[in-house]
């Protein structure tokens, strides 16, 4: 049965959906639903039209939730998704809004906030917000983060100030140039965040900050299964 599952009220036949899931999969850092329409094109009416096959990646993207609660050393931090400020569009360039940040002396333009978390064993959380405020973060953390959790490692981030009142955590402090202070570092996380970033602009070049919780899921699941040999039905249980 198809009843509430992503394959529900569609028209095209699962072999087709397969297809699609397998090209994802085969990718390491991604592909595009504009690829995947032009690699299946061939095979006449495989995937339709192409908002088709964009429509089917989304819903793949959606399955792939891998929500779990961190144990032993979890290094926690946020980033910021987004074009550079010459890219920008013309209003955000020269002028301070709500939602313009100011780094130094130069305007940067809006970018979406993400924060994530992530095992030292390899497993990792991450999730799109509206704000990278402390409340927001904390919510975060403790949806994330285990009870019996060794250590969290952050940066020195005014958010993560009062973390010590419910998990054991200490802070690198990243200004006055320490990145590694014996097991306290976010080396794994910023390591997944340029994983992240980099497959983002080489195929997919823009996303937009409605789709982007999708392929956060993408990517936090692709990692976390990187070592799966049967990645593929582990998708299709998720679907």
């Amino acid at each position: 049965m198809l009843t509430r599952t992503v394959f529900e009220n569609t028209n095209m036949p699962l072999v087709t959906w397969f297809k699609v899931a397998f090209l994802m999969l085969s990718s390491k850092k991604g592909i595009s639903a504009l690829q995947i329409w032009r690699m299946m094109e061939p095979v006449r009416g495989s995937t339709g039209s192409y908002k088709t096959a964009w429509y089917m990646c989304h819903r793949l993207r959606a399955a792939m939730v891998d929500l779990q609660s961190l144990t032993g050393i979890v290094e926690i931090d946020e980033t910021y998704v987004g074009g550079s400020a010459k890219n920008a569009h013309r209003g955000n360039r020269g002028r301070t809004t709500k939602a313009t940040r100011v780094r130094g002396s130069r305007l940067v333009p809006p970018k979406t906030g993400v924060v994530g978390a992530i095992a030292r064993q390899g497993n990792v959380v991450a999730k799109v917000i509206g704000t990278t405020g402390a409340p927001t973060i904390k919510s975060f953390i403790r949806q994330t983060v285990a009870d019996d959790v060794s250590l969290v490692a952050t940066d020195e981030a005014p958010a993560y100030a009062t973390l010590h009142r419910d998990f054991p955590h200490e802070s690198v402090n990243h200004r006055s140039g320490e990145y590694v202070r014996g097991q306290v570092h976010t080396a794994n996380l910023d390591s997944f965040w340029s994983l992240l970033k980099r497959g983002i602009m080489g195929n997919f070049h823009h996303v937009s900050a409605d789709y982007l919780p999708l392929y956060v899921n993408e990517f936090s699941w692709r990692h976390n299964n990187r070592n799966n040999e049967d990645i593929f039905h582990a998708l299709l249980a998720g679907c």
